[in-house]
């Protein structure tokens, strides 16, 4: 029943924020959901059988789940800082947001005009730019606040992506495979989105060092004509003991793709040059990419970056700040059941 942990954990994570819910009331993996002729299906089989079409809804409806949980902290914490102030919580938005916020100079709100890029004179928009501006540093106050507030508060996050099993069969691994966390991730090495996340991965294994091991699978897209061959070349250098510094050369802001300069990058890292050509040129790591390929659209992955912390999904750039939260989740003891 590979989905009906994600199912549970999405309807658990509902419950923490809100308890309205009797514990009767939660779906079970063994609920019917239809019967054909007298045989019942059941949730779990439903979710079992639509992997593959239903966790990127599942991590569409997580991620405003989250934006929600969010905004519900953020009151929280607003409403406890005005208890502790002795005042409500209107008052301490009036002191700390409103009251700080200044309006711009006449030369500001031209140079605003200026960018507006309209053909209404400076006068007739002036409220508008005046009510923009204002909004948008009444916002970063706010911002500013909440920031002070999350720092010094105790906050878990318990509400996790959506779950489903991931093999790691031979993947290339960074990190110790004992580690409590397993990062895959499902990358094109030309796409632009899986080199933007790099750095934040590289920080993540540095700051849990020995805690979370990186595993890579193999996920080139149809839209990107050098994807297909990049990977066959980081296989090939794997065979040789280099499939990371490989791997970092290929995902480096300059780096190009055609055949030639695959090759010419093995070079670059001293492998034997007739070896890693003939393995390029034969197409031998082609059946290995297909197989994470496969893996990857019946997980339901139509994009990349895709990655499964533990097996929770997250889909495309992510922030740092998301991925050590969901890390921190897995690190730390199961919460306690709602009651």
């Amino acid at each position: 029943m590979l989905l009906w942990r994600l199912i549970t954990g999405c309807f658990l994570a509902a419950a923490l924020v809100s308890t309205t819910l009797a514990a009767d009331d939660s779906p079970k993996p063994d609920d019917a959901v239809a019967k054909i002729n007298g045989r019942t299906i059941t949730r779990a089989e439903l979710y079992d059988k639509g992997a593959g079409t239903l966790l990127q809804q599942r991590y569409d409806y997580y991620h405003a789940e989250r934006e929600t949980l969010g905004r519900v902290i953020d009151d929280e914490l607003l409403a406890a800082e005005a208890r502790r102030r002795g005042i409500t919580t209107e008052l301490l938005v009036d002191q700390e947001i409103n009251k700080k916020v200044q309006d711009p100079s006449e030369a500001e709100l031209r140079v605003f005009y200026e960018g507006a890029q309209t053909d209404q004179s400076f006068e007739s928009v002036r409220p508008q730019l005046l009510a923009r501006v204002r909004q948008t540093r009444a916002k970063k106050a706010r911002e500013v606040l909440l920031s002070t507030l999350r720092q010094q508060a105790k906050i878990q996050i318990r509400l996790a992506p959506p779950f489903s099993e991931v093999a790691l069969d031979d993947s290339q691994a960074r990190g110790p495979k004992n580690a409590p966390v397993s990062l895959v991730e499902f990358a094109d090495f030309e796409c632009p989105f899986c080199r933007q996340m790099q750095p934040t991965i590289e920080k993540l294994l540095k700051d849990y060092n020995g805690r979370v091991a990186l595993y890579f699978k193999d996920f080139p897209l149809s839209i990107h004509p050098h994807a297909e061959k990049a990977s066959e070349a980081a296989r090939c250098a794997g065979q040789q003991g280099a499939f990371w510094p490989y791997h970092d050369l290929l995902f480096r802001e300059d780096a190009a793709l055609e055949v030639s300069n695959l090759k010419q990058y093995a070079r670059m890292l001293r492998l034997d040059a007739t070896k890693f050509d003939a393995c390029l040129d034969s197409g031998a790591q082609a059946p290995a990419i297909q197989k994470d390929l496969t893996q990857g659209q019946l997980l339901g992955i139509a994009g990349t970056p895709g990655f499964f912390i533990n097996g929770h999904f997250l889909s495309g750039v992510v922030s740092y700040e998301t991925l050590r939260e969901v890390v921190d989740q897995q690190m730390s003891p199961p919460a306690a059941p709602v009651k």
